[in-house]
């Protein structure tokens, strides 16, 4: 703008002199432009008809010229009876480069400035660029960066536009500090925090990289917590962040004044309006005396009030909390006034920044429609519904004025984020051992915000595949609708006498019905066909068979039916068959030599409640409902709140399997002091069979009953709990707790656990103990097959009998969870306190597993 100066400085000494006031815009010469037309430089000085060309008129034209930042120098000057312009035009950029840019992509930096190739090379620009460009790399954490831009010339006025950038180390978070914290400890505050600390994992982790907006956001995130929490004077004082240029590191220090705990005193509506009885209101109020004060269920109460309101006819109706403190007895004594708010309609629902996700996909998110009163508790809650979403970066919802005064334009501005992920996961545990898993899935598929989902499990005893499909608004309601597709299948282990082939799918429709309750339906198809080895049911006998008598090579003596293989094999050893017959029917007991038990299950036999299924192939169809409540504070490591659920499936409507199966799980979360977190789990499950056929109505197949182990109470195998088939652990010669497991038709379990963090190591491990209780029973044996049926004497109560006694089962034990590089992983130990004398134990357990 200096010589914007000198040249409106000379032509008014010009004008003063030679009477340049009296030229006309026609008059002036254009000089030096080579891609810019005359007449457009001509039309900055452009005058009415008549009007002469003064000298301010002239200045504005100079401004004008400089500031389309087309020309690099513009000079006035009089040559006769005219006017001459001469200009210097900026050259055209010819291409933008970034040169040492190894940390952040070219594409990402081309975005964040203005020179563009085949634009117009401004110095201003440029200048404006440079810092725009070290902002960016300032919030990814690089703060000794340098920037250097650098010009090239090439012919016919155009140059390459250089940045030359050294990006420098990363400035890392070295430390957070707290000052003030009393109630919460120092782990449970970083928890909150999206900002972490440089540690050994840096290197797959992102969040110790300083960013000042960030950290603004990790301050409201304080806050909101200790608002939860009954807080209400909580004050940040400060938030510093001190930079060691020589270490390129932060130390984040921030001072809390935490002030008392408060609780809710009493709670009222106020209802000004005539026709509203506050009152009836108060069943919409989540907050009850006597309670901690927690800011989250105010807001929800504000928004049950307003839609209960506005359902009883005034939908321009606000709701606002008043709240009195009262110190001496640490009480907030809170109001909800109920006013006839200022008739406003929604006139416009703008979305913008959307490129990928459908608009339909935003609005649907809001509980009120272009026309509707405008009412901001629905627009807070529509703002809060799409961050939940998870498939934008940023949200913001702000109003400007209508084309009229009781109108109200609202524009929702987003930024979309990849919803799509690829993962392999591997894992190990005691049970399953290695195990592996691939999959993709999309949760914003096609930008309709459906959940697709393809996977597949390879294991050492598990293999399958799946696909899961969910549509969160079916037919434009607030219905979840979906379907799921599945192949399994399982082998024999030490924990499962059997193999197991599974596919089939299911059909769900979720009704939500309020933001804590839901109602999920659903139907499943499913084939099954149950597999046992040749050697683990090779056993044929029935009661009344004649045997003959065999002496194996090793001198054993056994009982078999002459044209078998086995008695076959004993001949082709060396061994010879006795000649003498004997009758199942007149052995009497177990151990009498007679008995063929040891006969036909001489290599290990299957009980006879699995051997009756083998081979068999079942359809099963089955119709089931969920009720489920959750007031969780998070999904994922929850510290407070209450989850509760109640599964049935009815098994019956076509099919060959009879069943109505109930279980149902509660577990509660408590916050108890400095990040110990106390969780209590009660679950309990119930099934039974249906039918009128007279020999197996009311009964079930084996498989279809509760196999249950650490998942009710740890210390015990997989299957390790509940009734056995002993006969099969006489034959092998050993105790019963290798008895073949075959399921009970009840179940109960109780759990208590506190996890703690260990303070004693650094918070980037990840690493968190527990202590834990637990105590629960599996009884009631009820099958088509009867074990009784076995060719021995039934009065022997070890002969084909099953474990089905109700006894309680209980152990202690303690456990290590690390939210490792590799997955979430734990182990635990646990020391049996009670338990039955054929259960199977498993003192040591862990399991884990990755996306990477």
């Amino acid at each position: 703008m200096a010589t914007t100066g000198v040249a409106t400085a000379m032509l008014a000494s010009t004008a003063l002199s030679t009477g340049v006031s009296a030229q006309s815009a026609s008059s002036i010469v254009v000089q030096g432009n080579r891609r810019i037309e005359a007449d457009t430089v001509r039309s900055y000085f452009s005058t009415s008809p008549g009007e002469p060309l003064s000298a301010a008129r002239v200045d504005e034209g100079i401004k004008a010229m400089y500031a389309t930042g087309l020309f690099r120098d513009v000079r006035v000057s009089r040559q006769g009876g005219r006017l001459v312009v001469t200009v210097v035009e900026n050259d055209v950029i010819n291409r933008v480069v970034f040169e040492g840019n190894r940390r952040l992509k070219t594409e990402q930096l081309l975005n964040e400035i203005e020179s563009r190739p085949r634009g117009t090379f401004s110095r201003s620009t440029v200048q404006s660029d440079v810092q725009r460009l070290y902002d960016v790399y300032r919030r990814s954490g690089r703060y000794d960066v340098e920037i250097v831009p650098k010009t090239i010339q090439q012919p016919n006025g155009r140059m390459d536009l250089v940045f030359e950038i050294n990006e420098g180390r990363k400035a890392s978070v070295r430390s957070i500090n707290f000052v003030g914290n009393n109630h919460f400890g120092r782990q449970r505050l970083l928890d909150v925090m999206s900002t972490g600390e440089t540690g050994l994992l840096s290197w797959i982790r992102s969040n110790d990289v300083y960013d000042a907006d960030r950290l603004n956001a990790d301050q409201e995130a304080l806050r909101r917590l200790y608002l939860r929490s009954g807080f209400v004077d909580m004050r940040i004082l400060s938030a510093r962040a001190d930079f060691d240029r020589a270490a390129n590191a932060f130390t984040i220090t921030i001072e809390i004044e935490e002030g008392p705990q408060y609780r809710i005193g009493s709670v009222d509506v106020q209802s000004n309006i005539r026709d509203v009885d506050g009152a009836m209101l108060r069943r919409a109020v989540r907050t009850q005396p006597g309670g901690v004060y927690n800011v989250e269920l105010v807001d929800k109460s504000l928004e049950d009030v307003t839609l209960e309101v506005a359902r009883r006819g005034y939908a321009f109706a606000q709701v606002r909390p008043r709240g009195e403190r009262d110190p001496s007895t640490l009480t907030v004594n809170l109001v909800y006034v109920v006013e006839e708010g200022p008739r406003v309609y929604v006139e416009r629902i703008n979305i913008r920044g959307n490129t990928r996700t459908q608009d339909r996909v935003v609005r649907r998110e809001f509980d009120m429609a272009e026309g509707d009163a405008y009412n901001r508790v629905l627009v807070d809650r529509a703002e809060r519904r799409l961050k939940n979403l998870g498939f934008f970066k940023n949200v913001k919802i702000t109003t400007e004025p209508g084309s009229a005064a009781d109108r109200v334009i609202v524009n929702v501005d987003v930024e979309d984020q990849p919803t799509g992920q690829f993962s392999i996961s591997g894992g190990f545990s005691t049970s399953d051992g290695f195990i592996a898993e691939a999959s993709v899935e999309e949760r914003n598929f096609l930008g309709r915000g459906q959940f697709v989902r393809l996977g597949g499990t390879l294991g050492q005893r598990t293999q399958g595949v799946n696909f899961s499909f969910t549509e969160p608004y079916l037919l434009d309601y607030r219905l979840s609708g979906g379907f799921d597709l599945f192949w399994r299948n399982s082998s024999v282990s030490n924990y499962q006498a059997f193999s197991s082939t599974s596919y089939g799918g299911t059909l769900r429709l979720g009704v939500p019905i309020t933001e804590q309750f839901a109602v999920q339906l659903r139907y499943t198809g499913m084939m099954q066909r149950i597999s046992l080895r040749e050697d683990l049911r090779n056993c044929n006998n029935s009661y009344g068979d004649s045997l003959n008598q065999y002496t194996r090579a090793d001198g054993r003596v056994v009982y078999l039916n002459s044209g078998s293989k086995e008695a076959a094999d004993i001949l082709a050893a060396g061994g010879k068959n006795d000649g003498a017959l004997y009758n199942v029917g007149g052995v009497p007991t177990l151990n009498s030599p007679g008995n063929p038990l040891f006969n036909c299950l001489d290599d290990g036999e299957a009980s006879v409640a699995l051997r009756a299924i083998n081979d068999k192939t079942r359809f099963i169809s089955m119709l089931g409902y969920s009720l489920i409540y959750s007031n969780l504070d998070r999904a994922v490591n929850p510290s407070q709140g209450l989850f509760a659920e109640l599964r049935q499936d009815v098994a019956g409507l076509g099919g060959n399997a009879r069943f109505v199966r109930t279980t149902g799980e509660i577990r509660y979360y408590h916050d108890l002091t400095n990040d110990w977190i106390l969780m209590l789990r009660g679950q309990a499950g119930n099934i039974f069979g249906l039918g009128s056929n007279k020999s197996t109505g009311g009964k079930l197949d084996a498989v279809d009953q509760f196999f249950m182990g650490p998942e009710l109470v740890r210390g015990f195998q997989t299957a390790g709990i509940g009734p056995r088939d002993f006969a099969s652990a006489r034959a092998y010669g050993v105790d019963n707790r290798y008895a073949d497991a075959i399921g009970g038709t009840n179940y109960w379990g109780v759990s208590a656990e506190v996890t703690f963090p260990l303070n004693f190591l650094p918070r980037d491990f990840g690493m968190r103990g527990a202590l834990y209780a637990d105590a629960g029973s599996v009884w009631g044996y009820n099958s088509t097959t009867q074990l009784g049926n076995l060719p021995v004497n039934l009065n022997d109560p070890l002969s084909g009998r099953s474990s089905s006694d109700h006894i309680v089962r209980s152990s202690v034990g303690v456990g290590l969870l690390w939210n490792s590089p590799f997955g979430p992983i734990r182990f635990d130990y646990s020391f049996v306190l009670s338990k039955a004398s054929w259960d199977r134990t498993q003192y040591f357990r862990f399991s884990g597993g990755t996306r990477f």
